[in-house]
């Protein structure tokens, strides 16, 4: 079964229907190897979740940290959850994870692990990354468990040749907003496939960048991961993020806004009523 969060006027949900699943080989095989439900993450009704729960739907998309829309979970003929892919994923990637769970792969390896031993990336040893002033420079030395931080941490893993990468730096890293709200963040950048550099982990650990992704169970370039001052994990963006959603995220995460509202749609959502009523001087009427 899949589970798919949305929401209406959400333009990510609307690429990934008319992009990856407009693919009529990728719809027959989701046809008819999963049962699809849709939800709302704002709709107040109740539902009875996979594991006998009852709860709002908005709960549930809360439950299932369903931080961006679309949102999928998917759960194995074992009922068991396999996997969950948040954001919009193009249509090699949703085939993989079709794949990954209907196939039970999820019972042996982890996603990561799946996807490169489809398609193992070739090495080459002068492959670099963009290069940005506004990262920070070895050493990393990030632990934040004893001392806490004056400000949080935003840590990008890239790898050379990644054309979501390239997306990344040549439009959302170069919007004037989203520099200047990033200048009130520690910023480092780290290659996943790099077992050379030494790390010191948010939470103290000694690791290099490509063991640290495996533990975090990265699968995706570019992941951008958020810490707090204590180097506790608060928000993940893995998967393609424009400008206005990377801006939204980090008013997010520096304003601590996850800690009163944990789920961040729900967090604009409310912040974008508050400004249309503002606006209108009328209270809005809720989203159905």
């Amino acid at each position: 079964m899949i589970i798919y969060f949305g929401q209406t006027y959400c333009a990510y949900c609307k690429l990934i229907m008319e992009d990856t699943f407009a693919k009529p080989d990728l719809v027959e095989y989701l046809v008819r190897h999963f049962d699809i439900v849709g939800l709302s993450i704002h709709d107040i009704r109740e539902l009875t979740t996979p594991d006998g729960v009852s709860m709002t739907v908005r709960d549930y998309s809360i439950r299932e940290d369903a931080q961006f829309t679309p949102s999928l979970t998917f759960f194995g003929k074992d009922r068991q959850k396999a996997l969950t892919l948040r954001g919009f994923y193009p249509a090699y990637e949703m085939r993989a994870a079709l794949e990954y769970v209907a196939d039970a792969h999820y019972q042996t390896m982890s996603f990561r692990d799946y996807l490169a031993q489809a398609n193992p990336p070739l090495l080459f040893e002068d492959e670099t990354l963009i290069s940005d002033p506004l990262f920070m420079q070895p050493p990393f030395a990030l632990d934040r468990s004893v001392v806490p931080a004056g400000q949080p941490l935003a840590v990008i893993f890239e790898q050379p040749k990644c054309h979501a990468c390239e997306v990344l730096h040549s439009e959302p890293l170069q919007d004037a907003v989203v520099r200047e709200r990033l200048a009130g963040f520690d910023v480092v950048q780290l290659d996943v496939r790099d077992d050379e550099t030494p790390v010191l982990t948010p939470d103290g650990r000694r690791s290099t960048p490509r063991r640290w992704a495996t533990d975090l169970e990265l699968f995706y370039t570019p992941t951008l991961i958020f810490f707090d001052a204590q180097g506790h994990e608060v928000f993940r963006i893995d998967s393609v993020v424009q400008f206005f959603r990377l801006a939204g995220v980090l008013r997010y995460v520096a304003e601590k806004a996850y800690q009163e509202n944990p789920n961040f749609q729900h967090w604009k959502f409310a912040q974008n009523k508050s400004e249309r009523e503002a606006f209108s001087g009328k209270p809005t009427k809720a989203a159905p």
